[in-house]
């Protein structure tokens, strides 16, 4: 026996790790969100003048879940090739993209500061395209997995100027308060 490990043996220590990195991603993103009362039936953001071609709300929530898990198993997929050249770099920058990922929402919809935001955005775009070429030098199907994730961040930047551009007033713009009529 000259082998290492058996195939079966490699696959089940990626599933160890996809099991941690997708259920950890995608709560972390989760809450994010909730932490910044991110999307539609958030008064202020309900306030803003939007683009003609923002998606339905219930659209962002299964975009960010499907992007969470491909981004999850792409790092377990980097994770698990242990000994890879540029492993390191590749993990450390997954994680500094993952955390501007995170603080976008509270940015955003939490402080209002959508010109920040767009910003923000697009050093993300920047981030994460760079880490989808050092994923792809680790294993290429883990820069595959972050293709979408560039994608959606593109129209994200797109929805972010727009917002930004129609609503110049955005950051000082008070939602109005509720009102209860009897």
């Amino acid at each position: 026996m000259n082998e290492i490990a058996s195939p079966g043996q490699l696959r089940l220590a990626y599933l160890r790790w996809a099991l941690v990195t997708v259920p950890v991603i995608v709560l972390l993103g989760f809450l994010s969100g909730q932490f910044a009362n991110s999307g539609f039936g958030n008064r202020w953001f309900d306030a803003l003048v939007k683009p003609a071609l923002m998606p339905p709300g219930w659209a962002f929530g299964v975009a960010w879940t499907i992007l969470y898990i491909a981004m999850a198993l792409a790092l377990a997929i980097v994770l698990h090739a242990r000994g890879a050249k540029g492993r390191g770099v590749a993990i450390t920058l997954f994680l500094v993209q993952f955390v501007m990922n995170l603080a976008w929402s509270p940015l955003f919809f939490r402080a209002h500061q959508v010109g920040s935001a767009l910003v923000l955005i697009l050093a993300l775009f920047v981030l994460v395209a760079l880490t989808a070429w050092l994923f792809s030098r680790i294993r290429r199907v883990a820069g595959w997995l972050l293709l979408p994730y560039l994608a959606w961040l593109a129209f994200a930047s797109f929805l972010n100027y727009e917002l930004n551009r129609l609503n110049p007033d955005a950051e000082t713009l008070v939602a109005p308060a509720l009102q209860t009529q009897i």
